[in-house]
């Protein structure tokens, strides 16, 4: 066992392959994970076509000029390297959080939210790939009840849209939540809306098959938004009131000038979704008159997987329905290529080494 498949992306040409590379090499507090099954995420086609790029590259991802790709990551522990704190055997099963605190900045010191966190398979090596280093502060361990491929996707899939949701949104029960993209992220938003009690839940995507799917996980009303009277059906969907909690997941410019159309007075919407291109709010007065608010959101908390490993695997939240399709490691671009062309309208696809 000395080489391994790995997904990589070259960081000058932006070209992707998987390739053999060198199986990594734990170090002090770190383990070695066998991989068992890694999400494909619309971030990662968004780095293959150069329109999100790593902040934080680590030394290893710059000095190779690649970093291997897969944020969501599913395995057991294969290995243990030096100066571990925690009592880990080979064998357990984990899932892995997507991202950890740089350990060292004056935040991380305090006990607060890291200033310069990275992201796995970004900033540094991720899971599309037989094995995958992981530092033990990122593991979350997964009972034998949670099948891999569901445990993968929890980590940004589902755990994104839950804090964006349950934390930043801050929904309570019985308040409208607009959510704008049924992919994903949305469709996770739907099903966690309707935990948190939304009511009514408004899905708002432009493709019928997306929409089909957001009233199979919940929604209350699925919109078209280039729909004529889209503003009138969401006036009647919520008794006149509009919209109380807007979720951008799609990450697009138009869905946040139409979400804001439709706020109700001292409505909030929450950017989830990623995008480079400015903020544009048309109204700008009825926004400052209505006491309006936007709220940027990105990733999650480690407790938030905690959680969402509890409610999956008590029953809580079936993520059964999530998994589209398994394809094995070695045809990683075929999946990314599905993705990016919403091939059979997939919510998340699960490369499987």
């Amino acid at each position: 066992m000395s080489t391994m498949l790995a997904g990589r992306l070259r960081l000058d040409s932006k070209s992707f392959a998987v390739e053999e590379v060198p199986v990594p090499v734990p170090g002090p507090g770190e383990v070695l994970i066998e991989v068992k099954a890694a999400g494909v995420c619309l971030s990662d086609v968004h780095l293959i076509d150069g329109s999100l790029k790593s902040d934080f590259p680590v030394e290893e991802v710059v000095r190779a000029g690649a970093v291997t790709l897969g944020h969501e990551v599913a395995g057991v522990i294969h290995s243990l390297g030096p100066g571990l704190r925690g009592e880990w055997v080979p064998g357990t099963r984990v899932a892995l959080q997507a991202g950890q605190s740089c350990g060292v900045c004056g935040s991380c010191a305090r006990g607060r939210s890291c200033a310069q966190p990275s992201t796995r398979g970004v900033d540094y090596h991720g899971g599309w790939a037989q094995y995958a280093v992981a530092r033990e502060d990122t593991l979350v361990p997964i009972p034998d009840s949670l099948p891999f491929d569901q445990a993968a996707i929890i980590p940004d899939a589902v755990s994104t849209p839950y804090a964006a949701i349950v934390g930043v949104g801050a929904v309570r029960p019985a308040q409208s939540v607009g959510i704008w993209g049924a992919g994903g992220l949305g469709a996770h938003g739907i099903r966690i809306a309707r935990l948190a009690g939304g009511t009514p839940i408004v899905a708002v995507d432009p493709l019928p098959a997306a929409r089909e799917r957001a009233l199979s996980f919940g929604a209350d009303v699925a919109l078209d938004p280039s729909d004529p009277g889209f503003a009138e059906a969401v006036a009647e969907a919520t008794g006149g009131q509009g919209i109380e909690v807007a979720f951008d997941f799609a990450g697009h410019p138009a869905v946040r000038e139409q979400a804001a159309t439709v706020l109700g007075p001292g409505g909030v919407m929450v950017l989830a979704g990623l995008t480079p291109a400015p903020l544009t709010v048309q109204d700008s007065i009825g926004f400052c008159y209505f006491g309006q608010q936007v709220r940027g959101h990105y990733g999650s908390r480690p407790e938030d997987v905690d959680a969402l490993v509890r409610l999956a695997s008590t029953g809580r939240l079936d993520l059964a329905p999530s998994i589209t399709d398994h394809v094995p490691l070695a045809d990683a671009a075929d999946a990314v290529a599905r993705l990016e062309k919403k091939v059979g309208d997939p919510i998340r696809l699960v490369l499987v080494p």
